[in-house]
Formats: C-alpha cells, structure tokens, sequence
C-alpha cells in the first residue's frame, strides 16, 4: 500500500480519491445489503404473522399483514435510497445525477403512499377494534 504525501499534490490525491470510492462503494453495499436483509426478514415476520393470524377475521388479518410487511418495505426503501445517494457522492456524472433524480423520486413516492396506507389501515384496526369492543359491552 503507497503512503500517501499530502504535500505532493498530484499522485497523492488521485490515490486518496481511489481509497475514499472503494471506501464509499463498501458503504453502498452494505446499504443495500441491509436492504435486503430487512426485506428477509419482514418476509419471514409477515409469514409468521400470517400464520398467527389466521383465526382472526379476514379484513383485521388482511389489515394487520399489510401493516406489518409495509413497516418492513419502508425500512427497506429508506436504505436503498441512501446507498442511491453514497453512490452518487464520489464525482458523480450528470447522467448518474439524472438517474439519483429519479430513483429518489419514486422511491420518495413509494414511501410516502405505504407511509399513508399504514396509517390508514393502522386507524381502521383500531377502529375495528373499538368497535369489537362496544359490540361485546352491549
């Protein structure tokens, strides 16, 4: 491994730069890494959950499925969307900014709208629950 010379402007940084991107593209796939690994698991939780639920009624297992797998794909988004960033960080092209734009954009939207249907189905269970229990008072 060459000592890098931080006095020697030339050589110096070209290598420093070369060991900042292996650096940053190690850092890329363990985002990514972790992204599926989330995914993995919220697989595997989901499944369970599945199996768990199962005596439950249709639409409050169906809710609380969707609930649990959608805070798994969150997750999992956030971190594919930061290793999109690390990717670009190290002298990003135009063309590499141009596609950062638009992966961020649908991947900001995607979170967003299973943000929005999480809440919503995490109102109608308790809702749904609410009302079991008013119906077991009467």
């Amino acid at each position: 491994m060459p000592v890098i010379n931080l006095l020697d402007p030339g050589s110096s940084l070209d290598t420093l730069e070369s060991y900042v991107s292996i650096i940053v593209q190690w850092i890329r796939f363990a985002a990514e890494s972790l992204s599926i690994l989330i995914i993995t698991v919220g697989i595997i939780v989901t499944l369970y959950v599945i199996v768990r639920s199962y005596h439950l009624s249709s639409q409050k297992a169906y809710n609380q499925v969707r609930f649990t797998f959608s805070r798994y794909l969150v997750m999992a988004l956030e971190f594919e969307l930061a290793a999109d960033i690390i990717g670009t960080a190290i002298s990003p092209t135009w063309d590499q900014l141009g596609k950062l734009a638009v992966i961020a954009t649908i991947r900001t939207f995607l979170n967003y709208f299973l943000q929005l249907e999480m809440k919503a189905e995490k109102k109608e269970t308790e809702e749904m629950a609410a009302n079991s229990t008013r119906a077991g008072e009467v």
